[in-house]
């Protein structure tokens, strides 16, 4: 094999189709975006969530935007 036909089949990887990775970094910056605020006011009123009700609700976003992260890395790696 000689060089040449090894940097055209590099170039030609490289030209396939990239979708754009936009999506996880959205979804990821929320989600980490997310954590640090969750973190701050946690620190700030140990009673929070102050309900189980709030609780549930704030498990269920996180669990929402690792979802949707996880999606985005799957869609943009597809």
């Amino acid at each position: 094999m000689d060089l040449g036909f090894i940097l055209a089949a590099a170039e030609h990887a490289a030209e396939e189709h990239h979708k754009s990775e936009l999506p996880f970094f959205l979804a990821g910056g929320l989600l980490a975006s997310f954590a640090v605020v969750i973190s701050v006011v946690g620190f700030k009123k140990p009673d929070f969530p102050a309900t189980e009700s709030a609780a549930r609700g704030v498990m269920a976003l996180s669990a929402t935007l690792v979802a949707a992260a996880m999606v985005a890395i799957v869609y943009v790696s597809a």
